[in-house]
């Protein structure tokens, strides 16, 4: 069953839709999500032989790919957010979950690479939690 969603960069400039359905949702822990992102892990949703338009924006994106290893990202050239990247030699678009203006209707379903885990990745449900910056 294809399923649309749509998505954008933070400033708006890169618009897209995805036509097709995400099959797997990762929470990357491997070094180079972790400096792609800044954070603990990338969320990624993978969606075998769907369609990306972009809407807009496309030619402000810039594509980076790691040589030697399938790692690649696509970003907005403006304000950096990761965006979707067509992985067309594979027959998938990777898609950050974060970029999403839609909701999906699965859940995570593994973190993978945690032997790369940050020493600081640990015990996330011991720390406090606030709706808002906290004061």
């Amino acid at each position: 069953m294809n399923q649309k969603h749509t998505g954008s960069c933070l400033c708006g400039t890169a618009k897209f839709e995805l036509l097709g359905e995400f099959k797997k949702f990762f929470l990357c822990h491997c070094s180079r999500c972790r400096k792609s992102s800044g954070s603990a892990h990338c969320s990624n949703l993978f969606a075998p032989g769907a369609q990306l338009t972009w809407l807009s924006g496309e030619e402000m994106l810039s594509f980076y790919k790691h040589e030697d290893t399938n790692f690649a990202r696509t970003f907005c050239s403006v304000c950096g957010s990761n965006v979707p990247t067509d992985a067309k030699a594979r027959g998938l678009v990777v898609v950050p979950a974060g970029c999403l203006d839609t909701n999906v209707d699965i859940s995570p379903q593994a973190h993978i690479f945690t032997s790369s885990k940050g020493n600081w990745d640990d015990g996330f449900e011991n720390v406090p939690a606030f709706e808002e910056m906290p004061s």
